[in-house]
This record gives structure tokens, sequence and C-alpha cells, in this order.
């Protein structure tokens, strides 16, 4: 890591700064409607059984500031895998600090930790450009497919990664957001 960076797990202490970062961050790029509704996501995500504290990661500076996010929660098809499927998502890096490998670092520390825990895939939808360098592919190669309700720009948007060699050889289903109130 640059400077003296640091990933932590989330802590109590930075509960609220870290949902400020992500509105400030997605409000920034793509509007304040957008900046409000991801931070509601991560608001609900960690009212839900899908949330894992120890996968919520931060990186900080050397003064305790959150300079990046990331989160991976528990996530199923069909009330299926929801102990082997996580969902990245959001991803924030503050502006002045992207292009830094910030969101890179969380993630690939995230996919350690994750492996650690016994999951087994990561879902995300996004900018192909930024993840196929993770190791992301389009899931609907895997039988992984968007359902009717979910708007992308285009199908290799949602995109999944094995974090276990053949994870995804078992794994389909219709991604939906339904449990969730903020993305419906």
């Amino acid at each position: 890591m640059k400077k003296n960076w640091y990933i932590k797990s989330m802590e109590n202490k930075y509960l609220d700064e870290a949902a400020q970062l992500v509105e400030e961050v997605f409000s920034e790029s793509e509007g304040a409607d957008s900046g409000k509704t991801v931070k509601q996501l991560v608001l609900e995500i960690r009212r839900k059984q899908f949330y894992l504290p120890e996968l919520e990661l931060i990186m900080v500076d050397e003064n305790d500031t959150i300079l990046g996010y990331a989160m991976f929660s528990r996530f199923h098809l069909g009330k299926k895998y929801e102990n082997e499927l996580l969902l990245l998502s959001p991803v924030a890096v503050k502006t002045k600090f992207q292009r830094q490998h910030i969101s890179k670092e969380l993630i690939e520390f995230g996919f350690k930790k994750a492996v650690g825990m016994g999951y087994k895939a990561v879902l995300v939808e996004g900018n192909p450009r930024n993840y196929n360098p993770r190791g992301f592919q389009t899931s609907r190669d895997f039988g992984i497919v968007a359902g009717p309700d979910l708007s992308l720009p285009a199908p290799e948007c949602l995109m999944v990664k094995e974090l276990v060699d053949g994870a995804l050889d078992d794994m389909e289903g219709v991604v939906d957001y339904s449990d969730y109130e903020s993305l419906t």
C-alpha cells in the first residue's frame, strides 16, 4: 500500500463517515439522487441478514480519515447460494484519491478475506473496464442473468468472479434486488 494507508474492516467509529463518503462520491460522479440512493443501500444492508461487518472495508490514511470504501455482502439467487455468493456494492474512493489503486487494493483484500470465510464467488454490477482487470467476467456466460427489474446499460455490466475454482459450475439464477427497498 502507498504512503501510510491501511485497510480495515468496519468499526462503529467509522460507520457515519463511511456512509457520508459513499454519498459524496456517488453524488459527485452520478448526481445527488444517486448519492442518496447508494448511501441508503449501505444503511439498508447494514440492517439486514446479508451484512458482514468484516467485509465492509475501508482504507484510511495516517490521520484515520477514510479514503476508500468497499462493501461485500451476502447475496442469493432465488434463495440459493447465500453462504457462497457475495455482492460487491458499493465501491467508492474520494475523488482526489482516485486512480491510485485504492479500490483495487480494497477489492483484492476483500477477495482474500472472503475466501477465508468460505465464500466462493462475487457478483458486481458496474463498468466492465473497472472490474474485468480484477478477474470479473460477464455473469450471463455462467447462467447468472439480470432479472426483468434490473436496468443495465449492457448485459456485460453484470459480472461475476470465482473465488474458488469451479464455484460457478453449479451456480445459476436470476439477479433480483427485491430484498433491497433502496434499489426498487
